[in-house]
């Protein structure tokens, strides 16, 4: 497995040395660090390493360079703009094939859940690429408390709608039929590495990252993993999510990380892994799954992926 998860892996197994030594948040050791999120704090942190040396993304490229288009276009928007948003309280309505359907209070969700730090590659579907710490709940432990019926095979999921804090969502130019919605088959929402993301560097999201938690499907393009959630429905169709909708030749459905399935409009075989420049563009090979192809790969067994894509 990718991941493990016992006590006793010290935060600089995890971290590259140069960053554990150079952060004050990590000084006193991860498991230490009390994470706001939804319920504003945590009883305690599970540590998780991955099978690689990869070294981490500094988190004020993470936090400043990102795709938040109810903010805006361009990259710098969601870091100018999100301090705008109020994420307390926080509530999320769960509907569809579940025994407990309701609207719950955001720390009602992750009451008794501890965050792991899950070190992750993030690849967007626009060619570049990030490694990110993120502190996360798997999903499957959340989705198991809205006790799914037997007749759920998709998760539906939607981010919060609120013109008045998110100002792209009020332009006049925007082509985006808000709120944004994204979806996954209930056997990846599941999946082990699958999380709810309420953290990343120790610390609670930010605005501009999907605050107060976001879904991480680490194996698919960056557009999968909706920010600011504030629904979730199973049920027994496909979701129309937002990208598809919008351009289903260019943004498949299952938006699994594939090099050797182009987009439309540039290639996908190769990322601009971040920090980059235009003399030094650190551009890297694109690995099948995004490098989790061990983990995945099984749950799309006998699929065409490049009519699935």
């Amino acid at each position: 497995m990718l991941i493990r998860k016992p006590p006793d892996i010290p935060s600089y197994e995890i971290t590259p040395e140069s960053v554990f030594l150079s952060r004050r948040r990590f000084t006193s050791g991860i498991a230490a660090v009390g994470v706001g999120g939804l319920s504003g704090s945590w009883p305690g942190m599970v540590r998780a390493r991955a099978t690689n040396d990869l070294t981490l993304t500094p988190e004020e490229i993470i936090t400043s360079y990102n795709n938040y288009y109810e903010f805006g276009t361009g990259k710098g928007d969601p870091k100018e703009y999100a301090h705008e948003l109020t994420t307390a309280p926080w509530q999320v309505k769960v509907s569809g094939a579940v025994g407990k359907p309701g609207t719950y209070a955001g720390e009602a969700l992750i009451k008794g859940f501890s965050a792991e730090e899950r070190v992750y590659r993030l690849r967007c579907v626009e060619a570049w690429s990030m490694v990110v710490p993120w502190l996360g709940i798997p999903l499957r432990a959340i989705l198991d408390r809205f006790e799914p019926l037997g007749k759920a095979k998709y998760v539906e999921f939607k981010t919060l709608l609120r013109p008045s804090e998110m100002r792209a969502q009020g332009s006049f130019f925007s082509s985006i039929d808000w709120p944004y919605v994204e979806g996954l088959r209930l056997d990846e929402a599941n999946h082990p590495l699958t999380i709810m993301a309420v953290g990343l560097y120790g610390k609670p999201l930010p605005n501009q990252n999907g605050a107060p938690w976001r879904l991480v499907v680490p194996w698919k393009y960056g557009f999968k993993s909706i920010k600011s959630i504030v629904s979730i429905r199973l049920t027994e169709r496909k979701p129309k999510n937002t990208w598809n909708l919008l351009q289903p030749r260019e943004y498949g459905f299952y938006a699994n990380v594939n090099p050797s399935v182009d987009h439309p409009r540039w290639s996908q075989a190769s990322e601009r892994r971040l920090p980059s420049t235009l003399f030094h563009p650190n551009r890297i090979p694109t690995l099948p799954f995004n490098g989790y192809a061990e983990q995945v790969a099984g749950l799309y067994a006998g699929m065409d992926l490049r009519r699935h894509f």
